[in-house]
């Protein structure tokens, strides 16, 4: 269920290199990749950012803004977009300099609606 899910937010964003669902341990659970981006250690990014999360997630709670839902990281090279599913799970997109982001948003919030029910409990 996990794979069908996060390949079809990979099948519907145009430059989409990837998709993944990860703990905010840094711990993938499922991820799916275009051939051309096994070789970046995407994955490997994606959880380092996850450090980031746990931060912004705790500095969130204690300035009283609520909790966070998205996170995006914007490079020369690319975007990853990051969305809570729960309190301890993530579903990660990674997006070419050229890719769809306003789809990619929308198939990560269809995507956490999916999930919330697995991963929630």
């Amino acid at each position: 269920m996990f794979g069908e899910i996060l390949q079809n937010i990979v099948d519907r964003t145009e430059g989409c290199l990837g998709a993944l669902i990860m703990g905010t341990d840094g711990i993938a659970v499922e991820k799916v990749w275009q051939p051309e981006a096994t070789e970046a250690n995407l994955d490997v990014a994606i959880a380092e950012y996850a450090s980031l999360l746990r931060n912004a997630k705790r500095t969130n709670k204690e300035m009283g803004f609520g909790k966070i839902q998205e996170f995006t990281l914007t490079s020369e090279s690319g975007v990853f977009i990051l969305r809570f599913v729960g309190d301890d799970y993530f579903v990660a997109v990674v997006l070419s300099d050229r890719g769809n982001f306003g789809r990619a948003r929308y198939e990560l919030r269809r995507a956490e609606f999916l999930l919330e029910k697995e991963l929630v409990i």
